[in-house]
């Protein structure tokens, strides 16, 4: 879908390294340092964490020593701001469907949404301070006596957006990671659920498995099938359905109910793969599908418009052109960097220059920048910006005729930017 409209937000609040309310919290887990290892004083952080243009390998898992100081061993291997492993997700699943109360509810789950329920400030602040390269000790909370490091992080958690297509309801659930394993058969998985809830009046997003789910329905359905004929239109196969959000324009797309109102177009008969198959919509055919029991519940052939007819250069692939040769002035470029690049990434945090910040992702967002920063001089690391994403994307079609008045698509919150991105490699 084109886009007409971009939002990015954009949190300037980034912990002070004096945060009286870091260290409190820091107090309240009651995380301070075992007894036989003793507090590292403020004069001796520099021995101990690296300084901030630094990126080394990941810590140690077990304690060293650095010049007769005890280093206190890193428990965490993902940084709280990493995105969720395959191992995490995993887990996070298991436990919800553990936690069903009945083998037809465990069932009926489907699991729209998996994604790390991103940590408080101070708690990436301790990360990035002492646990992850590269160590930044500025930005632990001050206390008397020196910092107070804990021996290890919080848990990681995640939020889980599921909807259970028996009940049509939809819950969010919280669940604590407390113990991962890498295997995903007869390795040791434990999560906890931390809090569920119903959210009444309310449809997620639609999954891939909806999604070709509604498609054979409505190929399946006689009357469309005969629509399909009028238009000259035998083999089902050349036949795109896209469900669409039904909207809310009247009380019977009220959210009780899961529908979908699918657009149709056909492609020609070519067996080309990139065959851009939108190049020829099917106008004058209404369908609506109750995407909870995948049954056409509306149809109506309300007008024999003609198809578009078929011609390749609606592709839009490099060199259809009418009547020469595209873009033959355009010279070889290549861009050589004999030294390598000028950027460093260690894991998710990459360093350009002076700036400094780690990358995540998430199934609606896409692309998320965390903990934007700036090396500014004597003034030390800057903070700029502690999160960076798409909120949205607005499509709005603008064409009032039906059914497209209702085309206004939500790139972000129907669909997700993150679960329809493409890597940029060839």
């Amino acid at each position: 879908m084109a886009s007409t409209q971009e939002k990015a937000t954009h949190k300037n609040n980034s912990p002070s390294p004096s945060s009286s309310s870091s260290a409190q919290v820091l107090q309240n887990w009651s995380l301070a340092a075992p007894s036989e290892d003793p507090i590292p004083k403020a004069a001796s952080m520099a021995a101990l964490i690296r300084p901030a243009e630094t990126i080394a390998d990941p810590p140690a898992t077990k304690t060293t020593t650095s010049k007769g100081i005890s280093i206190m061993p890193r428990a965490q291997t993902s940084h709280p701001l990493d995105p969720l492993s395959a191992a995490e997700i995993s887990v996070a699943v298991a436990t919800v469907r553990a936690a069903g109360a009945t083998p037809e509810v465990r069932d009926s789950m489907r699991f729209i949404e998996v994604v790390l329920v991103e940590p408080d400030k101070h708690v990436v602040a301790l990360a990035d301070a002492y646990f992850f390269p590269p160590f930044q000790p500025s930005l632990l909370p001050r206390t008397k006596g020196g910092p107070v490091i804990p021996s290890k992080l919080p848990p990681r958690k995640a939020r889980l957006v599921v909807y259970n297509k028996r009940s049509n309801e939809t819950s969010i659930w919280i669940v604590e990671l407390s113990e991962v394993h890498a295997a995903t058969r007869g390795g040791h998985h434990r999560g906890k659920v931390i809090s569920s809830k119903v959210v009444p009046n309310v449809q997620p997003p639609m999954d891939a498995m909806e999604y070709a789910e509604c498609e054979a329905v409505v190929k399946d359905f006689p009357p469309f099938r005969e629509a399909m004929k009028k238009r000259g239109i035998e083999d089902m196969d050349l036949v795109m359905v896209d469900p669409w959000c039904a909207g809310y324009h009247s009380s019977a797309d009220a959210p009780s109910r899961r529908l979908a109102k699918p657009l149709i177009f056909c492609r020609t008969e070519s067996d080309c793969p990139m065959e851009n198959g939108y190049a020829r919509p099917v106008e004058g055919i209404h369908v609506l599908v109750d995407m909870q029991n995948m049954v056409v519940i509306e149809f109506e052939d309300r007008k024999l418009v003609p198809l578009p007819p078929a011609d390749p250069l609606r592709n839009y692939t490099a060199g259809e052109t009418r009547g020469g040769v595209d873009r033959s002035d355009v010279k070889p470029l290549q861009i050589i960097q004999t030294e390598g690049p000028s950027f460093r990434i260690n894991g998710n945090f990459i360093a350009w220059q002076k700036w400094n910040f780690r990358i995540g992702f998430t199934p609606r967002e896409g692309l998320v920048i965390y903990s934007v920063a700036y090396i500014d001089g004597s003034r030390g690391r800057r903070p700029v910006a502690h999160r960076l994403s798409f909120v949205e994307m607005v499509v709005p079609y603008g064409d009032p005729n039906d059914p497209h008045y209702r085309k206004n698509a939500f790139d972000a919150g129907e669909d997700g930017l993150g679960k329809n991105a493409h890597s940029l490699k060839k």
